[in-house]
């Protein structure tokens, strides 16, 4: 007997979607991004962060150009790519604060904020969305991680004590624009070729890093 279309399918019918795999794969980047990072292995790190925004960027794409995707399978992508952004976004560069610190408790109130800060507003977007069709109250978690690869670049160029309380800095302002009550926009269409030749660019000069 078939299922009646209210039952839902096996769990995995779901995850290998194409839109969801590709989530998934942002996900390993992130997972690979915390490995470094706790290894101090920093160039690495910012290699997989870049991945993970690409690929949170393109499962998005993907899902939109399927013509056959059904709304379960949308409803559950959109769950996905939610939890998957609180370890890209949140948990990986609240790691990378924590590692850059060397593990002290001074830089524990700041790997809370952030990942306070990114579950906050990512509950807040989930409830209410977007203000309109092309904007977000307070900044998109992405671009935490945008920016953060790029501050990177930069990083041999003070010494470890001033880059980290730099990175703290920046951190904590990423987080306080995350949830902050202003309009920022939603980067799209183009955008995306942007952020291609970003993420690939910098991962060519941080592989050089890695020689």
């Amino acid at each position: 007997m078939s299922d009646s279309p209210s039952t839902p399918k096996p769990i995995l019918n779901y995850a290998k979607d194409l839109p969801n795999l590709c989530s998934l794969a942002g996900l390993l980047s992130a997972i690979l991004g915390i490995y470094f990072a706790f290894l101090g292995n920093f160039p690495a790190a910012m290699i997989g962060l870049l991945w993970a925004v690409f690929f949170d960027w393109s499962d998005g794409i993907i899902a939109r150009r399927m013509k056959d995707r059904t709304e379960e399978q949308g409803a559950f992508g959109g769950q996905l790519d939610s939890l998957i952004d609180i370890v890209s976004f949140g948990i990986c560069p609240a790691v990378i604060l924590l590692s850059y610190g060397n593990f002290s408790p001074w830089y524990i109130p700041g790997a809370f904020v952030i990942v306070a800060s990114g579950v906050i507003r990512l509950s807040y977007f989930n409830v209410f969305g977007l203000v309109d069709k092309t904007s977000y109250w307070g900044l998109a978690l992405d671009n935490n991680v945008i920016i953060l690869t790029f501050l990177f670049l930069f990083e041999g160029l003070v010494s470890p004590a001033v880059f980290s309380l730099v990175l703290y800095a920046l951190q904590m302002l990423l987080s306080a624009l995350n949830v902050a009550p202003v309009k920022t926009p939603k980067l799209a269409g183009r955008w995306y070729y942007v952020i291609t030749v970003y993420t690939l660019v910098l991962t060519l000069v941080y592989g050089l890093k890695l020689l």
